[in-house]
């Protein structure tokens, strides 16, 4: 099934003249309300508002898809609104907010739910559909635009549809300074290891930093008398700039294809207790699913 398929020419404002995502998010929800009135619309409202709170569902490319899992519904709704000039509001990429897609929907229909939001997503990657959606005058012409996408609401959930396409990766040559810096800067707990072509190596994670510092570790720790200091971390970083990475990182990796499905991955996680899987396509790495972002997207939406 195409996403156009699930838009309803009532629920789709063309030219919005609000100025901030909130306001949208409340226009798109009268328009459900106008159509659809037999619901309890405050909730609805305090519903999406806390899903903001959790985490701002501005994706970037000018889009954001704020939603809900709420059963003040009964059925899914999908609002789609337009603001050529952009809202003010903050976004990842600093682009401005041009098209909002608001998302209802109950709990019973949870996997349908995530498969759009997936689908948006998959649209919004697209170059160019954003310019087109934007130029639309009518609500049909947006539903067309959506349609000439050829994004579909795939059957099943896929590594492509949760994975981290912006990894953070480091070469064999590269420092044990630059790996502490960039686990810094992202707030990783490890990094892919990949050579000149993007293929992929293995891992290195701040479990090898740490063993870098304490070599000995299990003597220490057997060694009931002995008293932890900082020393063994000064070393460290007195070197840091010469132990490469090709001396620490691991092969011990898992990777899956870009079409392996959630659930099957998810389980294979939590069968080898891992943290995250990479996403390959040949030996070329293309992405990184973390065990943490399952759990965002299942649990949180």
């Amino acid at each position: 099934m195409r996403l156009a398929n699930l838009l309803d020419e009532d629920l789709i404002a063309c030219d919005m003249t609000v100025t901030n995502k909130q306001d949208a998010i409340k226009l798109l929800l009268e328009l459900v309300a106008k159509k659809y009135p037999d619901h309890d619309y405050d909730a609805i409202l305090e519903s999406v508002l806390d899903r903001e709170e959790i985490e701002d569902t501005s994706y970037g490319r000018g889009i954001a898809f704020p939603h809900a899992r709420t059963d003040a519904v009964d059925e899914m709704y999908v609002a789609v609104g337009l603001c050529r000039k952009g809202l003010e509001d903050k976004t990842p990429d600093n682009q401005p907010l041009q098209l909002i897609c608001l998302m209802l929907t109950p709990s019973s229909i949870a996997k349908l739910y995530l498969q759009t939001l997936s689908a948006f997503a998959a649209f919004g990657r697209q170059q160019g559909n954003l310019d087109r959606v934007v130029k639309a005058k009518t609500p049909g012409a947006v539903i067309d635009a959506i349609w000439e996408s050829n994004v579909a609401v795939e059957k099943e959930l896929r590594a492509k549809d949760l994975m981290r396409r912006d990894v953070v990766v480091v070469s064999p040559g590269d420092s044990l300074k630059r790996v502490a810096n960039l686990m810094f800067r992202y707030r990783l707990s490890a990094l892919a290891v990949v050579d000149d072509q993007g293929t992929l190596l293995g891992q290195i994670t701040d479990k090898e930093l740490i063993q870098a510092a304490l070599p000995d570790f299990k003597t220490l720790i057997s060694n009931l008398n002995y008293s932890m200091d900082v020393e063994s971390f000064e070393e460290l970083l007195k070197k840091e700039d010469k132990i490469k990475v090709k001396q620490l990182f691991k092969t011990d990796h898992e990777v899956v294809t870009r079409n392996a499905k959630i659930v099957e991955v998810a389980a294979m996680m939590l069968f080898k207790d891992l943290r995250r899987v990479f996403v390959t396509e040949g030996e070329k790495l293309v992405g990184v699913l973390l065990r943490k972002d399952i759990v965002h997207m299942i649990i949180r939406g």
